[in-house]
């Protein structure tokens, strides 16, 4: 199977909500919840996508090299590749019912693991959803990222625990769907969490904590000195909040602001090779994708989250040989420019 495979197999396995467009930039979809688009009018979503178009690469080949090196160590482990699967959840509600939320948190456990890298896997108002994940985590050697909706503090403690029985290598929580509310529809809201319940949350566990829903230099303080591990610079691919900022646009200010006290990754927009090479050059250390992944499940099972994850390294390392950057250190904002 090639990924043409996987994205024609994609159209026919997705449902109504989702055309899996041939630029996924939020436009075809604004307003479709459920589905896959962007909250109200849907510009959160568009401006993600376009903030990435905004910047190119800066082309040198004036250097000596050859095999630039994509690896990164996080969590105490190397990964072969700084991308991950972000969480994605209520597959059947937004998508289409070939697969539950567990089977695809299991397909993206697997298929993440057998690329080099490591999925996070999401949250439901069904407790059964998220300790399903976290047997699956389990039976793949902790190889997983379970993320818990901001429930309140003793469900949201609870789980950790649970994903510290699977041996996960750390725990997230999506603060930003504080603002899902379909998760009140289907009688389990959720809520803004305060810095000081946050600092008791991360207190309660060893694991590595990652703080998802990040927009502000503000907002990653507080999460730095709650003691967070990372944060995601997240604006929940603009589903929670209409007109918010994209996570690119924001990205500098919050690396000025705790660059070296977390490690600071992004979401949102991203759909390629070269996306991930601009948001490192822009501070980050590394991304998650979400809509990609899903197209890849749907498409190609834990063969099509493989093919994903092998073409967005091949692109970064052409983008790396293409400018002179022999890793990821080497990527800096010199290597890209804004275009309009």
């Amino acid at each position: 199977m090639n990924y043409q495979e996987v994205i024609a197999n994609a159209k026919k396995n997705i449902g109504p909500h989702c055309k899996v467009c041939p630029q996924c930039n939020g436009i075809a979809c604004k307003g479709v919840i459920p589905g896959p688009g962007g909250k109200a009018s849907g510009i959160g979503f568009i401006r993600n996508y376009q903030a990435f178009k905004a910047v190119s690469l800066n082309m040198d080949t004036l250097h000596d090299v050859v095999d630039p090196d994509i690896s990164i160590e996080l969590f105490g482990k190397k990964f072969d590749l700084p991308v991950f699967a972000a969480p994605v959840g209520a597959v059947q509600l937004h998508y289409s019912d070939l697969y539950d939320d567990l089977k695809y948190s299991e397909i993206i456990i697997k298929g993440s693991k057998n690329a080099g890298s490591i999925g996070f896997t999401g949250d439901g108002v069904v407790a059964s959803v998220f300790d399903g994940t976290a047997d699956a985590i389990k039976a793949c050697g902790g190889h997983g990222i379970p993320t818990i909706k901001p429930w309140s503090k003793d469900e949201v403690i609870e789980k950790i625990r649970t994903a510290e029985a699977a041996g996960s290598f750390a725990v997230a929580m999506d603060v930003d769907a504080a603002g899902l509310a379909i998760l009140a529809v289907q009688g389990k809201p959720v809520y803004p969490v305060s810095e000081e319940v946050l600092r008791q949350i991360i207190s309660s566990t060893e694991l590595p904590f990652i703080v998802k829903g990040i927009m502000t230099a503000e907002a990653a303080l507080k999460a730095a000195e709650a003691g967070a591990y990372a944060i995601i610079v997240s604006n929940h691919g603009g589903r929670v909040l209409d007109d918010t900022p994209s996570t690119l646009s924001v990205l500098p200010e919050i690396v000025q602001a705790v660059k070296g006290k977390v490690k600071i990754f992004i979401d949102g927009g991203i759909r390629t090779g070269l996306d991930v090479f601009k948001a490192i050059a822009l501070g980050a250390d590394a991304v998650l994708m979400a809509r990609p992944f899903v197209t890849a499940v749907y498409g190609g099972a834990e063969e099509g989250v493989e093919l994903l994850y092998n073409q967005i390294g091949s692109e970064l390392k052409n983008a790396m040989l293409m400018t002179g950057c022999k890793d990821l250190a080497s990527i800096n904002e010199k290597h890209v420019r804004k275009t309009h």
